[in-house]
């Protein structure tokens, strides 16, 4: 059964992703910001919607109050592509920090081009953390909050992977709140498997961290916690006690 739900979703995955790419992309460009970003969010509002309804996913969404009135520093922990999707509707307009292969994917990454997000070359760390600070600070201040992975990567559920500090170094610096976010969606959503999981989906948003005055370490091990905490809660897939890898240099968030 889960095999014939996953066929059905991915074949309204990929038709809403053409008949998006086809309808949405030539005018996007023409928009202001923040219309475009309604416009191509469109797409994103299906995809939540088809998978809840084609692969028996019940969502459990809290905390969505608790989101500052302006731009914050959204940090949350990785496990697939669902939460890509659906953080993007979570506190538009958002900017995503992202890999830029990302880009060259067709229709999907022409779209990403156009919402103005940070993508780093991982081939040149050094540049790439260059960049996602300052690119950040400056999307802050135009009004756009941050999305950032700190993670770096997907990380199957019940494992756990050392948190980088570059989304709370933006906050601090541009004294701005960072917003932890919880999930387990990676439990419907496997990120190595196309079969998807029917059952609880749940999304926990925290109080935001106020940056003011704190260091970007203190911030971020707050923020860390406060995930882990909320994991360890909501996670059908035991977490981990403290079997983070020891660090071996600092890696990419996104």
């Amino acid at each position: 059964m889960n095999v014939i739900r996953s066929t059905v979703f991915y074949i309204g995955y990929f038709l809403a992703m053409l008949i998006c790419g086809v309808l949405f992309l030539p005018p996007a460009p023409f928009l202001p910001l923040a219309s475009r970003y309604r416009l191509l969010n469109l797409y994103n509002h299906f995809i939540i919607a088809w998978f809840r309804l084609v692969c028996g996913v019940r969502y459990d969404v809290r905390g969505r109050e608790r989101l500052p009135d302006g731009p914050c520093v959204l940090l949350a922990n990785h496990q697939c592509e669902w939460e890509t999707v659906y953080l993007q509707l979570l506190k538009p307009p958002v900017c995503t920090v992202l890999k830029k292969e990302l880009l060259n994917i067709p229709i999907f990454g022409w779209g990403l081009r156009l919402l103005h997000p940070i993508a780093l070359d991982r081939s040149k760390p050094a540049r790439a953390m260059k960049q996602v600070l300052t690119q950040g600070k400056q999307r802050l201040e135009e009004g756009l909050s941050v999305l950032i992975f700190p993670e770096g990567t997907r990380v199957e559920p019940g494992q756990r992977r050392r948190y980088n500090k570059s989304g709370a170094v933006i906050a601090c610096r541009a004294g701005m709140p960072v917003v932890p976010v919880a999930h387990n969606a990676g439990e419907r959503w496997p990120g190595r498997h196309w079969v998807k999981r029917p059952g609880r989906l749940t999304l926990v948003v925290g109080e935001p961290i106020e940056t003011v005055g704190r260091s970007a370490e203190e911030v971020l091990a707050e923020t860390e916690a406060w995930i882990e905490a909320q994991l360890a809660e909501i996670s059908e897939v035991p977490r981990p006690r403290d079997e983070r890898p020891a660090p071996d240099g600092e890696t990419l968030p996104g």
